[in-house]
């Protein structure tokens, strides 16, 4: 049974960068000889951390954000992979989402994205070969259709 709101367990893989945090403190525990299975401890490194809401908030006021709550980040974890091409399905088992509805939750489109999109057809429509969408012209009005005839 896995320590996660569903009980599963998942495999996370971390960057570079977490890798490097990690090790450090995985070092600074062997030398104080509290090797412990968890990821974050209290502040006597004896036991797991039970709450961080005061330390959480005390580090987004010292990184100058405002007041974030921690679970913000899942959507913004979510929306970056999407944007950065992970498929949809391999970013929903990486943030434990089991079905497209909830995930399409966390991944919020904004006017950006439908700039992005926008463009990104125009770009692939260009490259066909013969193509030629020509112009969408003025269509008028009902009465004005109706006079033409």
């Amino acid at each position: 049974m896995g320590e996660t709101k569903n009980n599963d367990a998942r495999t996370v893989y971390l960057d570079d960068e977490l890798k490097s945090v990690f090790n450090r403190q995985w070092e600074i525990r062997k030398k104080a000889k509290k090797l412990l299975p968890y990821v974050f401890l209290n502040r006597s490194g004896t036991e797991q951390l039970k709450r961080s809401d005061k330390k959480w908030k005390k580090a987004c006021g010292s990184a100058g954000i405002g007041i974030r709550l921690f679970h913000d980040f899942r959507r913004t974890a979510v929306r970056n992979m999407v944007r950065s091409g992970v498929p949809e399905r391999v970013a929903m088992m990486v943030s434990g989402h089991k079905t497209q509805s909830v995930f399409g939750r966390y991944n919020i489109v904004s006017e950006h994205d439908l700039n992005v999109a926008a463009a990104k057809h125009a770009t692939y429509l260009d490259s066909l070969h013969g193509h030629n969408s020509g112009t969408v012209g003025h269509f008028g009005t009902l009465q004005e259709a109706q006079t033409d005839t």
